[in-house]
């Protein structure tokens, strides 16, 4: 991977709240980057099987009318992770977003994507120093980057997507290798990885219980 030739996928999700485990994931959107560029969408709602509070709704305008008749999120979690493959993913505050996936990876043991997961929010504090805040507004509108609807997951996914880019262009020459360790490091925390689940059905099968 060179230059800004990386492939990552950049997800984000849309909630009933803040609280993982409680609140429930209402909408899934990523963008598959091949070379650094956008090769791929996979965007949908998720019924939650409870109402949208008003505060949600007044955040990312999702309304119980949009949830009626969607997936509920067991019967998404294997096609999102075929989607990413085993591509490193990449989302803005991402421990918000893995909380959420990691619970219901857990929750209906199903395993999630494999790749590892960075996080723009710290790595931009140290690429981009001294701005008011780091919200991705903030920084979208801060490096130019082509933006319009927010709170919404696969336009919030493509602004994260874009900001990658502009931070990998930022701390590597053109042409040099995108050392992902060095993406991780800059986050300042440990590798994270979605658990790997083993369905119960399988493991019987194998005689592990």
């Amino acid at each position: 991977m060179t230059g800004v030739g990386m492939d990552f996928i950049a997800f984000d999700l849309e909630t009933t709240g803040t609280v993982a485990g409680v609140d429930q994931i209402v909408e899934i959107g990523a963008v598959r980057y091949i070379n650094g560029q956008a090769e791929g969408t996979y965007s949908t709602l998720v019924n939650p099987r409870r109402s949208m509070p008003a505060g949600a709704t007044r955040v990312n305008g999702i309304t119980d009318e949009m949830l009626v008749g969607k997936p509920h999120v067991e019967d998404l979690l294997e096609s999102f992770t075929e989607f990413c493959e085993e591509l490193p993913l990449v989302a803005h505050n991402a421990p918000f977003d893995t909380q959420f996936l990691k619970a219901d990876i857990i929750r209906h043991e199903i395993s999630g994507p494999r790749g590892l997961v960075l996080d723009t929010l710290p790595i931009a504090r140290k690429v981009f120093p001294g701005l008011a805040n780091y919200k991705l507004g903030t920084l979208v509108q801060h490096l130019d980057i082509p933006s319009g609807q927010f709170h919404r997951a696969e336009e919030d996914a493509s602004y994260c997507g874009a900001l990658l880019l502009e931070i990998i262009k930022k701390i590597f020459n053109p042409g040099e290798p995108v050392q992902v360790d060095n993406l991780v490091a800059l986050t300042g925390k440990p590798e994270y990885r979605f658990p790997i689940i083993e369905r119960r059905e399988k493991q019987l099968e194998l005689g592990l219980f």
